[in-house]
């Protein structure tokens, strides 16, 4: 791999982590706990997961220099992997029955305060 290469991507690893940083930042503001950061499962990986009582947000982080790119990020095989990973961490939480799902992303955008996008995608249930 040649240098231009490596460099971009350890600059895009630190701009997702960053980007990640602020975004549990911004949450956690909202009164959400962050329970993971970078959950990572054979099916996938989630960018956090947030609690607030019985709401569980899935969270998908993504910084890009606007809203629309941000949400067009998102494809159909992101949904499927970040269901496949949720459904995982589900699986381990005794409280399962009672909670509440949901699928958010926040935008990391230049120069703004993150913006949190409740319902990016519906999950499968």
């Amino acid at each position: 791999m040649s240098n231009r290469a490596t460099t971009r991507r350890r600059q895009s690893y630190r701009r997702g982590h960053r980007g990640e940083t602020l975004a549990a930042m911004a949450l956690r503001l909202k009164g959400f706990r962050i329970l993971e950061c970078r959950y990572r499962t054979r099916l996938g990986e989630i960018d956090l997961i947030a609690r607030r009582g019985d709401l569980v947000l899935i969270v998908e982080v993504k910084a890009r220099p606007t809203l629309a790119e941000a949400m067009e990020a998102i494809r159909r095989e992101s949904e499927r992997r970040i269901e496949g990973a949720a459904d995982l961490w589900l699986a381990r939480q005794p409280d399962y029955g009672r909670l509440a799902v949901r699928f958010d992303m926040v935008a990391v955008l230049p120069w703004r305060w993150p913006v949190h996008v409740e319902n990016i995608f519906q999950g499968r249930n």
